[in-house]
């Protein structure tokens, strides 16, 4: 009996894909990566955004047309629980977000004949399995740690609470010792994930912990480089920045997901209504070469051309060294569903155009500042062609930029080299690497 697994969405759901083939490893199964040669498939789900559900879908129903016994986990399965298997009655499993052991009762039952086995938690809440080791999809010199799950907050457009349950910490111990083994394999970059990285330790600790790991992940020998992913603004603390400016291994990279400028909006997608301008400012005094990475939304509802205007002009302003922008997804279930008027989808559309073509010259002129200078890359891999791809340390994997770079040398992934920056585009920069 074969067992493979496809994998969609977040950082976040590529481990928990990770730690269910790790479960089902201990457990003695035989994993494949190639679905074609399994018996089982587990589909891991996204449900953050509509289009996210529909490749999740897709890849449902292609496994049951090649007529494999499909388990559903992730939050697909946990936010449409029963509609799913009625829309799919061919499925043969589902777990919830919090089940993730679970799968072993689930394929047992499958395995002994029955049909359909479901287990999911009406109220998740999600435990880390410490006791697991990861299977890695993706070996490369990068590796994503989760840091906590589930999330306190309740943003207006946001399902996630609902269906990962309340912000769990794991406590520090844990996290060094998963990022010693990770270093032990040959990673050379860590980067810290949870729904909210600067809440971790609030609910084990009784206060904000994330500078006391990122203390404790800094004294890790043969690690390069930690990176912090999806800070929210109010947890921005001053102890917080000091920590990512006066940290050797921590990259000078503030990810702070601000959704929108205008306080109005703000407001009504139950977000923080602060001056963000002035934060972004305060960063960017006390932490030296930082790159400020942000994510907004366009057409949330009751947004108006002048609320829109403010968020154009707002992001003109702050001059964002890395930005995405994406058009609001109704989602059943969360607040803003119940809001009038709903933006149409022409708008919506336009409107991130118009923002990410501001956005396309804001970071041109921002790489152009990097020609003649020498800057710390991290190896990627190669080109077909031979071409090194390299990582600055203001970019993020597969969501940032890339420096493609030659060299006399053979150089290998994971390495920390200088390049010399020659030439620059909207979102890459090409060097040369000195030797």
């Amino acid at each position: 009996m074969k067992i493979s697994l496809i994998n969609h969405g977040c950082a976040k759901n590529l481990v928990d894909a990770e730690l269910l083939l790790g479960i089902l490893d201990k457990n003695g199964y035989k994993i494949t990566l190639d679905e074609n040669d399994a018996d089982i498939v587990i589909v891991n789900t996204c449900s953050f955004i509509h289009d996210a559900e529909k490749e999740s879908v897709q890849s449902i129903l292609e496994m049951v047309e090649k007529g494999k016994k499909v388990i559903v986990s992730g939050c697909l399965s946990q936010k449409h629980k029963k509609d799913l298997k009625d829309a799919i009655p061919e499925l043969s499993g589902m777990i919830g977000t919090s089940n993730l052991y679970d799968i072993i009762k689930v394929v047992k039952k499958i395995t002994a004949g029955n049909k359909y086995e479901s287990i999911i938690d009406e109220h998740p809440k999600y435990i880390y399995p410490e006791d697991i080791t990861r299977q890695q999809i993706t070996v490369g010199a990068s590796s994503y740690l989760k840091i906590g799950e589930g999330c306190n907050y309740q943003c207006g457009y946001c399902i996630i609470p609902k269906l990962r349950g309340k912000y769990i910490s794991r406590p520090i111990e844990n996290i060094i010792k998963e990022a010693n083994e990770l270093v032990n394999k040959g990673v050379s970059e860590i980067i810290l994930i949870a729904q909210d990285t600067s809440s971790y330790g609030i609910d084990l600790y009784g206060k904000q912990a994330l500078p006391e790991l990122l203390e404790e992940l800094n004294k890790i020998e043969n690690l390069s480089w930690i990176r912090i992913m999806y800070a929210y603004p109010t947890q921005l603390t001053d102890r917080l920045i000091d920590a990512i400016a006066n940290l050797d291994k921590v990259v000078k990279y503030v990810d702070i997901p601000l959704q929108h400028s205008h306080p109005r909006v703000l407001e009504s997608m139950k977000r923080p209504v602060m001056d963000y301008k002035k934060l972004v400012e305060k960063i960017r005094k006390r932490i030296p070469e930082v790159s400020v990475r942000t994510s907004l939304i366009v057409g949330y509802p009751g947004e108006t051309e002048e609320e829109f205007d403010h968020l154009y002009n707002f992001v003109k302003e702050v001059k964002f060294d890395r930005m995405g922008a994406f058009e609001y997804s109704r989602e059943k279930g969360t607040y803003s569903d119940t809001l009038k008027p709903q933006v149409p989808a022409k708008i919506k559309k336009q409107r991130r155009k118009k923002l990410m073509e501001l956005q396309q010259k804001i970071s041109r002129e921002n790489n152009e500042k990097y020609i003649n200078t020498t800057i710390k890359c991290i190896v990627e891999g190669y080109t077909n062609d031979g071409v090194i791809i390299l990582r600055s340390e203001h970019d993020a994997p597969e969501i940032d930029g890339v420096v493609y770079a030659t060299s006399s040398q053979e150089v290998i992934p994971g390495d920390i080299e200088t390049v010399k920056i020659t030439k620059a585009d909207e979102y890459d920069l090409f060097g040369e690497i000195v030797e």
